[in-house]
């Protein structure tokens, strides 16, 4: 195994990846995207009166901290519950920044349990922005219901006008989880044909109970095969 610290190796190693892009296994990377959306990702500080010093640490994406709430996502969506969340969350960081420079000094986040909506069979480009604020490091991010392929990453910021022209779409890895590097970013294609809630989420798991999560919700298409099916009679209640 190289060093912790060489990080030419392993930029190197992960940059020679590539998938077998054969007859066998075709790469079916989205050559086009329907919704090109940045989350930039991180862990930041709330206010917290009862707290000792006044704060407290928080995780999130695109300064929302994701609240899980008391019935499921995937419940609500079915049975058109309303106050359960919202579909609101930002494709895009709200106050855009020096993302791997000196942070500002507000980081305030704010709660909430917001969704992506997606329409059933959008193909999807996701940024993921890494942060140097509070406590810089690389993110393994998992994605539910769905592979992806990653078709390019970076350190720095991501620069929307140079960068997408380096992006791998003939033969990018297909992964359901990637690191975002330290202080760098990565972006993953994919296409939203699994209808449902699915989460996309830190695997620290200290970041995950802080926040670091959001969801997609992915529309039904068209006939039974491309919406959601009924639950199970025998599904055992939370």
């Amino acid at each position: 195994m190289p060093l912790q610290n060489a990080t030419r190796v392993t930029t190197t190693f992960l940059d020679s990846l590539r998938s077998l892009n054969s007859k066998t296994y075709p790469t079916n990377v989205p050559q086009s995207v329907d919704h090109s959306l940045i989350f930039m990702i991180g862990v930041g500080i709330n206010p917290c009166p009862s707290c000792s010093n006044r704060t407290r640490y928080v995780a999130h994406i695109n300064n929302v901290s994701f609240v899980m709430p008391s019935i499921a996502l995937l419940q609500a969506h079915y049975n058109n519950m309303s106050g359960v969340f919202t579909d609101d969350f930002p494709g895009r960081p709200p106050v855009p920044y020096n993302y791997t420079g000196r942070p500002p000094r507000n980081t305030c986040t704010r709660n909430g349990t917001k969704v992506y909506r997606l329409g059933f069979n959008s193909s999807v480009e996701v940024v993921l922005q890494g942060t140097s604020g509070v406590a810089p490091e690389s993110h393994p991010t998992h994605l539910h219901g769905f592979n992806f392929y990653v078709v390019g990453r970076g350190v720095g910021n991501f620069d929307p006008q140079n960068d997408p022209s380096k992006f791998n779409l003939v033969d990018p890895v297909e992964r359901n989880t990637l690191n975002v590097p330290t202080a760098g970013w990565a972006a993953i294609r994919f296409r939203a044909d699994n209808p449902g809630v699915w989460f996309l989420h830190c695997h620290l798991e200290v970041h995950t109970t802080w926040g670091l999560k959001m969801a997609f919700l992915v529309e039904n298409g068209e006939g039974p095969n491309q919406s959601l099916p009924p639950p199970p009679r025998d599904l055992p209640q939370c």
